[in-house]
Order: structure tokens, then C-alpha cells, then sequence
């Protein structure tokens, strides 16, 4: 008779046994909240430093609670960057609600995979309802719903695949891409890049998106694209998608997607909308008019972890008809048989998106709903772009700052701009490519304030975007406070190189 094996419970830890452990990430978590607008943003850290002092060996007994509490404060305090910090103004990083690390916490404890309703039931229903209020903000039909991804990689993927799957003319899921004629995919030379990665693993190529010219505002020129369109059928290529832009990541320009709907519809090509970063400015009175024609889209990308603060990751992926969904992802599965009398009307997202493993992710999203109310998000990103407005008329309040593009949604480009500048032409413009690049690393270093960059053509430009519900005033005139200080000083270190430059080039 074999013997009962008995009880390991080293991993199973009681209420009690995690109370000191839980009191200890709370705290580094209380006190996180308490001191962020006081702490340096970034540091300076030399190459190795942050690996030295993160990277434990992994023990073979337990840690005591005081050294895994110290690990915790070390990774908090000394080794992070902060984008909930009110000065960070870099890349497109929601500060990350405090309802949403909670809701993170409960998503965590419960451990559910929402890829089936049987499941996780509560985390499905939350789930299909949140996705489908979004598709309803977005003013989409009662067939349109959707389903929350990784991010706006992940998101842009999706909805392509679906458009992939439904308009290709042959059963491209059973026979592949090459059963067929080359696919083409439209979008400006200012769509994110994550589209050519879409294009990549669709199995298209990435030269398979046609990246056409925007206008003086950056977005999609009607002309080329209809052009394009034309030229491709011509060569007996088949016209897939248009990806048009709500809010550019550099500019944060808005296509015009009336036009490119009507195109859209007229060749007959899916309409997606890549609103990863401005479509919660659509949820607002104030911004929706910017954004007349997304309601047309047959798909639609959108980061909640973006402009709704939530934190990571949490992106969204919206069909027009979400029915599609499955007719794209769909795969039968011999362990997934069930008793379909009793579960007929029940809902499962592994059938609907790239996961048959997924996350209670949707569940920090909700909670924030839930506990702040719209009117208080629409206020916010209001607010948001009103900041950035001001930046703008602060930049061209100072002469020694150069605002580069229209303020648009909450991006500001600017550069720094030092007077007196002996150098004209191209070498005056190189020049100030190198001053802003170099005074861009300083104010990351500095820990004051955080901006990042875009290329407006071949210019290098800093660049402030405001998503951030701890941002005030304050905080936009102490950014360009240190954007001009460490400007200054940069410029001083490079100026006689300048000086020293051939009269002809200085002009």
C-alpha cells in the first residue's frame, strides 16, 4: 500500500504569516504615495550601479521580512524613475491611479484566467461590460465591443489581424498569407511604429505599410493615400486597412478622419484608428469635436494606461463588430468541451484575442471608474490640455525658447534656443540638434524635471506631454525653468567648438 505523502506547506502562507510581509509593501507603498512629488524623478546612476544592488542571488532559505523590506525600499526609492512624479512630462506615461494598484492587488490575490467565464465569471462580465461602455464612448454600435490587451502593440495587432482575417478574399487563417495577393496597409510617416511590427508578424512584411506624407499640421494627406490605394490595385495588390491617427505620440496630431473614412468606405479598404494615446480625450465634451469621424472605424487601439492614468499594462482593443473576434482567433481545443447546454450564453475572452492565459487587467481600470466618476476624468484630461496649452504660450513667452509645432491634445515641442548663436544656416541647425539632444540627457539626469524628445522632420526637439493628474502650473514653468538652466550651461560647454568654426559656415 503506498503511504500517504505528507503535507508541504512551505508556499502556503496564513493570513498571519503575511501579515508582516503585507505591512511592509504597504508601507513602501504609503509612503511612496506621501513623498513622490519630493523625490528625484531619475538619478544619475553609473553603468552597473542599479544591477549591483537589485540583482540578489536567490536564496536557498527564506528571507527575514526586514531584509525583503529593505530589497522593497531599494527598488522604490533609489533604482526607479517616477512618471507619477507631477514633473515628468517624457514619452506618453499615465501616473497610475491609486483605486488601480489596489484593484491590481485584489486582480493578483484572486489569480483567476480570464480566458474562460467559467473561470473567472465576475472578471469576464467586468470585462465585456467595460470593454463594450468604451466602444459606446467612442460612439459605436451595439454590435462593437472589445477586449483589454497588453497596450497599444498589442492592441494595433489585434484589430489588424481582425481586418486581415475578414477582408483578405481567400481562408488566409487555414491557407496562410501566401495563398494570396500581397496585402497593403496605409498610414502616415507619423504612425507609431508598432504598426510595421503588425505588418511584420501578420506576415505581410513591414514594407507591406505604405507610410504616406502628412500635411503642415502632420496628418495623413488625403491625395497621396487615395493615390496609393490606386496604385496598388494596379499592380494587383489588394488594399487592406488605413490607419489613421487620434494623437500622435510625437505631435499629438489628429488625422482627418472624416476624409479617411470616406475613402475607407468608398474602396471598400477597414477603417482602424490607432487612438492609443488621444483616445480618452474623445470621452470628453471638450476635445470630442477633434475627433469627428473615429465613430466610422472598424477598429479602434486606445491605452487606458495612457491619458486614464491606470497603471500598467492595460490597453484596449474596440471592433466595430466584435463578433469578429472570434471568427479570428477562434481555435477548437479538445479540452475545452463543456457542457454547452449550461454554458451557451456564457463568454470567453480566450477565444476572442492572442491569450488563452490573461489577467484580471481590466479589474484596475474599472476600479478607477468606479471610484473617481467620469465627470472627474473629463475634467482632468481637459485639464491636461489646458497645461499644455499654457506651456506653449510660456515657450513663446521666452526668447531664449523656440516653440517648434502647434500645441495639440497635451504634446508641446519646443526647443532651447540661446541668443547670440554665431552660426547660421545648416551648421546653426545642427548645432541646436546637439544642444537640445545633449540638454535633453542633462534635465533626465538632473531629477528635477523629466522631458523627452521627437524628430519634427530631421530636427531634434524636446518634447513635454502632460498625462499626469498630479501636473499643475507650476510644474510646467519648473520644467522650462530647467530645460533653460541646463541649456544654458550646455551651450556654454559647447559654444567655443562653435566659435571656432569657420567664418563661412558661422555666417
Amino acid at each position: 500500500m503506498t503511504d500517504r505523502p505528507r503535507p508541504v506547506r512551505d508556499l502556503d502562507w496564513s493570513a498571519s504569516e503575511a501579515a508582516p510581509l503585507r505591512d511592509a509593501a504597504v508601507d513602501v507603498w504609503e509612503r511612496l504615495i506621501s513623498d513622490i512629488t519630493r523625490l528625484p524623478i531619475a538619478r544619475d546612476w553609473a553603468p552597473g550601479e542599479v544591477a549591483s544592488r537589485v540583482r540578489l542571488d536567490v536564496p536557498r532559505e527564506p528571507l527575514p521580512v526586514e531584509q525583503l523590506r529593505a530589497h522593497l525600499e531599494d527598488v522604490a526609492f533609489e533604482t526607479s524613475v517616477y512618471p507619477g512624479h507631477p514633473r515628468f512630462m517624457g514619452y506618453i506615461t499615465g501616473a497610475g491611479t491609486v483605486p488601480g494598484a489596489l484593484g491590481d492587488l485584489v486582480a493578483a490575490a484572486l489569480n483567476q484566467n480570464v480566458g474562460g467565464w467559467r473561470l473567472s465569471p465576475a472578471a469576464t462580465e467586468i470585462e465585456h461590460h467595460l470593454t463594450t461602455w468604451f466602444a459606446r464612448r467612442f460612439g459605436l454600435p451595439a454590435s462593437a465591443g472589445g477586449i483589454i490587451v497588453s497596450g497599444g502593440s498589442m492592441a494595433n495587432f489585434t484589430c489588424l489581424k481582425v481586418a486581415r482575417d475578414t477582408r483578405a478574399e481567400w481562408d488566409v487563417r487555414a491557407m496562410g498569407v501566401p495563398a494570396g495577393p500581397p496585402l497593403a496597409i496605409y498610414a502616415s510617416t507619423e504612425t507609431h511604429a508598432v504598426v510595421r511590427r503588425a505588418a511584420d508578424a501578420l506576415g505581410l512584411g513591414m514594407d507591406a505599410v505604405r507610410c504616406l506624407p502628412v500635411d503642415d499640421v502632420f496628418r495623413l494627406r488625403i491625395e497621396p493615400l487615395r493615390a496609393a490605394i490606386k496604385a496598388d490595385r494596379a499592380a494587383g495588390i489588394r488594399p487592406l486597412a488605413v490607419v489613421a491617427s487620434a494623437g500622435t505620440v510625437a505631435t499629438g496630431a489628429i488625422d482627418p478622419l472624416e476624409q479617411i473614412a470616406d475613402v475607407c468606405a468608398r474602396e471598400g479598404v477597414w477603417f482602424h484608428v490607432d487612438a492609443s494615446y488621444g483616445g480618452p480625450a474623445c470621452f470628453t465634451d471638450e476635445l470630442r469635436p477633434q475627433f469627428a469621424g473615429i465613430e466610422r472605424a472598424d477598429s479602434i487601439a486606445f491605452d487606458p494606461h495612457k491619458w486614464m492614468y491606470t497603471p500598467h499594462s492595460g490597453g484596449c482593443a474596440v471592433l466595430r463588430d466584435f463578433s469578429l473576434a472570434k471568427q479570428s482567433f477562434h481555435v477548437d481545443a479538445s479540452y475545452t468541451v463543456e457542457d454547452r447546454e449550461r454554458t451557451a450564453s456564457t463568454f470567453d475572452f480566450g477565444s476572442h484575442g492572442m491569450q488563452w492565459s490573461r489577467g484580471f487587467a481590466a479589474l484596475k481600470i474599472w476600479l478607477s471608474l468606479l471610484a473617481h466618476g467620469t465627470d472627474a476624468y473629463e475634467r482632468r484630461i481637459a485639464h491636461d490640455a489646458e497645461l499644455a496649452r499654457y506651456m506653449g504660450a510660456r515657450v513663446e513667452a521666452r526668447t531664449n525658447l523656440e516653440l517648434v509645432t502647434p500645441v495639440s491634445l497635451s504634446i508641446c515641442c519646443f526647443r532651447y534656443v540661446p541668443s547670440g548663436l554665431p552660426l547660421s544656416g545648416d551648421a546653426r541647425e545642427h548645432y541646436l540638434d546637439e544642444l537640445n539632444a545633449r540638454t535633453m540627457t542633462e534635465v533626465q539626469l538632473d531629477g528635477r524635471a523629466y522631458c523627452s524628445n521627437a524628430m519634427i522632420g530631421e530636427r531634434f526637439v524636446l518634447r513635454a506631454c502632460i498625462v499626469n493628474f498630479r501636473t499643475e502650473a507650476e510644474d510646467v514653468d519648473a520644467l522650462l525653468d530647467v530645460v533653460c538652466e541646463i541649456g544654458g550651461r550646455v551651450d556654454a560647454a559647447m559654444r567655443p567648438r562653435a566659435a571656432r568654426l569657420p567664418v563661412a559656415v558661422r555666417g
